[in-house]
């Protein structure tokens, strides 16, 4: 490899790590900021949208913004426990007396 490919990727690098940082300082995402944001195609996140599964704007009745807080509830739905959770609340529980 050259110094100027090594230079090139480098700096295509540098680049995609500041698209990175923009991304998580704006509060309103675009439709292909949001995809990107929530690591789905836009076909997907359209899928999403049209049923009405993420929240989403619609200002002009064209194209779609999302506000990174509410993409951030909506991936942290449905949360799994962990195994040790699952056993606290398994201890926690009172245990019946047979009459």
């Amino acid at each position: 490899m050259t110094t100027d490919n090594l230079i090139l990727e480098k700096l295509s690098e540098i680049a995609s790590k500041l698209d990175e940082q923009n991304l998580l300082q704006k509060t309103v995402l675009n439709f292909n900021e949001a995809a990107k944001y929530l690591d789905v195609s836009p076909s997907h996140l359209y899928k999403l949208t049209s049923s009405r599964q993420v929240p989403h704007f619609c200002p002009q009745g064209k194209k779609l913004y999302f506000k990174r807080s509410e993409l951030d509830d909506w991936l942290q739905r449905n949360r799994q426990i962990t195994t040790a959770e699952a056993d606290q609340l398994a201890d926690n529980l009172p245990i019946g007396k047979k009459k």
